[in-house]
């Protein structure tokens, strides 16, 4: 091993007596700033959305979509549940992304045919949002080390020597393992520039969120045959793979169909009526007798 990555970083930044305040949850607050300024705020204020919307917006949807990702994160691991304490522990780590999404997507539907907002544009958005705010969220997740690949000698190995370290069961102190969770912020951060790229294009609203969903579910596909902190469900995938997967076959091409009978639909932009025809006076020479 030519180099190697030590963590020793205790996950908890500091106590307020006996309340523990956790790294995990200051890049989360983090996250959201400067999701909101950076990624939503930049993207729907040109766009027509007022400010008062926006915060609106962000604020119900970081609320359904905390409590999304925290019960997705429940459902892949019921077999770490086994007090009620433990379905809403998130200092010690798990939140699942796909259920902010899913929660975060259902309440912006609900808000913008409540607040009579283009629901698309909205969309959009908050897959700007989502992509600027989830790499700065995961450097918790690296602090913790609740993310990890399999036992490693890459130069950029990680090995955790805090006693608070976060790790999952199975996993050792000391021990040098796949960063995982430092792959899936650089995976999203390659997302980030695509989706800039594709706005770039001036497309329709609403292309943004269907490429990013698209995107999110290939990289979760691909990434998490290095994550091994997470069991194998079905035919050597991951449950987050199996949802990756469904999300490709079902949850995409849904939302591509629904896009065509909306934002999709091709303009039909009215025809300008004819003017009407001068009327013509036969002359001498016309071949054409006039009509008395």
């Amino acid at each position: 091993m030519l180099a190697a990555i030590t963590i020793g970083i205790d996950p908890i930044a500091f106590q307020i007596g006996s309340l523990a305040v956790r790294w995990y949850g200051i890049f989360y607050v983090v996250a959201f700033v400067v999701a909101y300024y950076l990624g939503a705020r930049p993207h729907l204020l040109p766009r027509g959305i007022t400010e008062d919307n926006l915060e609106r917006c962000t604020g119900w949807t970081i609320l359904f979509g905390l409590i999304g990702a925290r019960l997705y994160y429940d459902v892949q691991n019921l077999d770490m549940m086994h007090n009620p304490v433990d379905l809403i522990a998130v200092w010690q780590g798990g939140m699942a992304f796909y259920g902010a999404i899913i929660a975060g997507v259902a309440t912006l539907v609900v808000l913008s045919w409540r607040w009579h907002l283009p629901f698309w544009t909205v969309l959009d958005g908050a897959a700007f949002f989502a992509v600027v705010g989830q790499p700065i969220g995961r450097i918790g997740n690296i602090i913790n080390g609740d993310i990890l690949g399999g036992p490693s000698n890459l130069p950029w190995a990680t090995a955790y020597t805090n006693t608070n370290a976060v790790l999952q069961p199975g996993y050792r102190l000391g021990v040098f393992y796949q960063p995982a969770g430092a792959y899936e912020a650089l995976g999203t951060l390659v997302i980030l520039l695509i989706l800039i790229g594709i706005r770039r294009r001036n497309v329709r609203p609403g292309v943004v969120m269907i490429s990013y969903v698209a995107l999110y579910s290939v990289s979760q596909l691909l990434l998490d045959f290095l994550r091994q902190s997470e069991p194998v469900i079905w035919l050597g995938l991951k449950e987050l793979q199996l949802t990756a997967i469904v999300s490709l076959v079902l949850l995409v091409p849904l939302m591509v169909v629904i896009w065509r009978r909306t934002e999709g639909r091709p303009s039909q932009t009215p025809r300008a009526p004819a003017e009407p025809a001068e009327p013509t006076v036969a002359g001498p020479d016309s071949t054409e007798a006039a009509t008395p």
